[in-house]
């Protein structure tokens, strides 16, 4: 088996385009979907780690998430694209909302599949996708949000050799990302990206 070169050419593939290389299209800030606020109960999180293809997979797998949307936040630059943000000088981190029925699945669960679908100790990057777009970040939407993300940080450095880098911000404006980056490992399962580092991951993590 070639692993090796493969690995080569991937690294080179998802360095040198990314996550979402795809042309980007013009999209505006949206509110809360009606059938999510319609959702009784339901609450929202919003996380970053890296490549919201990625983490929008795992957490559209987890019981209790009945909704997750790949989208923007963080940053200054109102109503951006793709193709901005993915130049890092925006500010903004690629980032899933997701809404979940408490009764079914804590923040506190969801917290915990945030720190095992990636790597929180690498400032700016997760694998090949590098820059501030890709960092790891926990945006809250309340205090009860924010202690419970500390706690759980401080929790989940035992696992780790490395400092935990992670932000830990109040919840700002939730930009949707263009509708080709929404649920994409579901509409593309053997786009590259999905068969060598989604579907990998979602296996390692027991999800498939």
């Amino acid at each position: 088996m070639r692993l090796p070169v493969i690995t080569s050419l991937l690294v080179t593939l998802f360095t040198t385009s990314g996550c979402g290389s795809s042309s980007a299209s013009t999209y505006e800030s949206t509110d809360m979907p009606k059938e999510i606020l319609a959702q009784t109960p339901h609450e929202i999180a919003t996380f970053g780690a890296g490549c919201f293809w990625c983490v929008e997979a795992v957490f559209e797998s987890i019981d209790g998430v009945f909704r997750v949307d790949s989208g923007y936040t963080g940053g200054s630059l109102e109503n951006p694209t793709y193709r901005q943000i993915s130049t890092g000088q925006t500010g903004h981190a690629e980032v899933v909302r997701i809404a979940y029925d408490p009764e079914q699945v804590s923040y506190e669960t969801l917290l915990d599949w945030l720190w095992k679908s990636h790597n929180p100790t690498t400032l700016n990057r997760q694998g090949a996708d590098v820059g501030t777009q890709y960092r790891s970040a926990i945006f809250y939407h309340n205090a009860e949000q924010k202690t419970l993300a500390e706690a759980s940080k401080a929790a989940a450095q035992a696992d780790f050799d490395s400092p935990i880098v992670t932000e830990i911000s109040e919840a700002g404006v939730f930009y949707m990302a263009e509708d080709y980056h929404q649920d994409y490992f579901r509409k593309n399962p053997d786009a590259g990206y999905c068969q060598f580092v989604i579907q990998p991951k979602l296996e390692k993590l027991g999800l498939e």
